[in-house]
């Protein structure tokens, strides 16, 4: 390659919107950059050279050769960078690409379209949404959408001509009302697409239609007095209601927006993205980016809108950032909100991009410190709810009831990271009827801790309940009441997309999925959830035996409970001697018991 003279180059370059392309002497290119003018852009790399960072300099010493490609506007510019940079990936370029692909869910082309998850787009398939972050969102998401059409889940091919010709049987999910039978041409292909139509509004986050759509046909079958069809109709509403009450709801009348938002030191950069549809936060994800170069926090949000937008085939009006940006983006306006829900929306993202940063800090300094992983997971836990001292102990309860019988509540306990099962806790409610969580709760609560104050025992440096806004609400009500409020910190743990919440904040916090402390935190709400199922199990048990020993002859609920409490089993009674039965329930009732429990044990075997 020739002697590479940047002043005849320099002085060549036109004053227009481009994209230039840095070539060092191999004749790769090493960098590809955008410019509002041409000239002025990358004559900045050539003058005061003094003033550039060391990466900086570095590349302006490898610069052969430069090209160039003048395009109409600055956004022009933008789009080919980044198909360039995606080319030929430059080394002092900043790559946007994740090192995971995140699964989708696509809409089949074919008669009577199906639902399947893919992590590859192929739009001959079918019609894609997503991607999802979170795959268990994902499939909470498929769930409820089964639950609400039958739609089919075979992998035949329903061409009219194969349908018509009674190549298919339905199968089994025909006879247990999951599907309506289009193999056998059962259901015709315009009703079935009517599902599709709905399945697509809530798959872009539209539910009111599909919810009117409940409401009508319930309100239909209500006035020809088809009353089992009308409670049909109002389940599928509830449930529908229900998932869209669980995600989380910012303003139904924020239709569709983006939202960004970018902090950043001298070597990364984070940030964070959120896709709001209808007033639900649908996708929430964040990112830390390594800077290639002195890269400015405009021009690094400014790749990744375009980047993101892209990939997740947004389609929105407005973009919502934290920064003035530099390129306004054709078809969306770019607003920084100063008040109101989209304000609260742009803090909320930043809230996370914040706290997404200080877990990064937090786990490299802890690591780089070699402490003890114990330590190193209480410090973490420490910064990222921001309390005030070490969460040494921590109890978490959970609720655990079947269809509101035999009704348990758990508390674990986990001191210095580590579950201490000696002082795990179970409570049966007392003041307390049906499966209603938010007064189990509060009623459980209020027990733990005033027998603590009574007992001058030691409080817990941290309080988790298993559940969202309703149960997190309850639980600070029972510390209000008995003045602990605000003594001991407490938080709510949503189980759909694993959200924190804070008391009196409506907006949780999405602590990064791979943190040490949000596995602490799973990990306490598994184990009381382990422990209060285990204990219902038991509880259901005893109760059937208790009520298989009533009906044996002469014995009444008082006695088959002590006989159940002694022995454990029924067979450890028969097996037991006869004076340890008859200290129980006495010499005389003892050989009928005894001939009982035999026969009944022999007709069980």
């Amino acid at each position: 390659m020739s002697q590479f003279e940047p002043k005849s180059i320099l002085a060549s370059l036109p004053s227009q919107p481009g994209v230039y392309r840095y070539f060092d002497e191999h004749g790769v290119i090493i960098y590809i950059g955008k410019a509002k003018n041409l000239k002025n852009r990358v004559s900045s790399y050539f003058t005061s050279i003094q003033n550039h960072n060391t990466k900086t300099k570095r590349l302006v010493q490898q610069i052969c050769k430069i090209e160039f490609t003048i395009v109409h506007s600055e956004f022009d510019a933008l789009l080919l960078e980044n198909t360039l940079i995606k080319q030929f990936q430059p080394k002092y370029n900043i790559l946007l690409r994740d090192d995971k692909t995140y699964p989708f869910i696509c809409l089949t082309h074919e008669p009577f379209p199906r639902l399947i998850t893919l992590r590859r787009i192929d739009h001959s398939i079918g019609t894609f949404f997503g991607p999802f972050a979170n795959p268990k969102a994902m499939n909470g998401l498929l769930e409820m959408i089964h639950q609400l059409y039958p739609i089919r889940t075979c992998t035949l091919a329903l061409k009219p001509s194969n349908i018509e010709q009674g190549k298919f049987k339905v199968c089994l999910e025909y006879h247990i009302g999951n599907c309506k039978g289009p193999c056998e041409m059962l259901q015709t292909e315009s009703d079935y697409l009517t599902y599709i139509e709905q399945i697509t509004d809530i798959l872009k986050g539209n539910y009111q239609k599909p919810k009117s759509m409940f409401v009508e046909r319930m309100q239909q079958a209500s006035t020809r007095m088809a009353f089992e069809e009308a409670q049909e109709w109002k389940e599928k509403w509830e449930l529908l209601e229900n998932f869209q009450a669980k995600s989380t709801v910012v303003n139904p009348s924020i239709h569709d927006v983006d939202v960004f938002t970018i902090v950043s030191d001298e070597s990364l950069a984070y940030i964070n993205f959120m896709k709001v549809i209808n007033g639900t936060i649908l996708q929430s994800q964040t990112w830390e980016v390594k800077k290639k170069l002195n890269e400015d926090e405009s021009e690094l949000l400014t790749m990744l809108i375009w980047e993101k937008r892209d990939q997740f085939h947004s389609e929105a009006k407005e973009i919502l950032t934290n920064i003035p940006m530099a390129i306004e983006f054709k078809g969306a306006k770019n607003t920084i909100p100063q008040m109101g829900d989209k304000k609260k929306l742009l803090d909320m993202s930043l809230k996370n991009v914040l706290y997404f940063r200080k877990e990064k800090a937090d786990r490299k300094a802890t690591e780089e410190s070699g402490g003890d992983r114990k330590m190193r997971i209480m410090l973490t836990l420490k910064n990222d709810l921001r309390l005030t001292q070490l969460p040494k102990r921590i109890e978490c309860f959970d609720n655990s009831n079947l269809q509101g019988t035999n009704p348990v509540s758990a508390m674990v306990c986990f001191i210095q990271a580590q579950a201490a099962k000696k002082e795990y806790r179970l409570f049966t409610p007392r003041t307390v009827e049906g499966p209603d969580d938010f007064a189990t709760m509060y009623e459980v609560i209020t027990r733990r801790y005033t027998r603590l104050l009574e007992e001058e025992a030691e409080l817990p440096d941290l309080i988790i309940v298993d559940g969202g806004k309703g149960q997190l609400s309850a639980a600070c009500d029972a510390l209000k009441a008995i003045g602990l409020y605000g003594q001991i910190p407490i938080i709510g743990i949503a189980k759909r997309l694993e959200e924190i919440y804070f008391p009196e904040d409506s907006l949780p916090v999405y602590i990064d999925k791979k943190s040490e402390s949000l596995k602490l935190i799973q990990q306490l709400r598994d184990e009381a959830h382990r422990f209060g199922i285990t204990a219902h199990r038991n509880r259901r048990s005893k109760n059937f035996l208790v009520s298989q020993l009533e009906e044996l002859e002469g014995i009444g609920k008082l006695t088959a409970q002590k006989l159940l409490k002694h022995f454990g089993t029924i067979r450890n009674m028969y097996e037991a001697p006869i004076e340890d039965l008859e200290k129980v329930v006495g010499k005389s009732k003892t050989p009928n018991l005894r001939k009982q429990i035999k026969k009944w044990l022999d007709e069980k075997a």
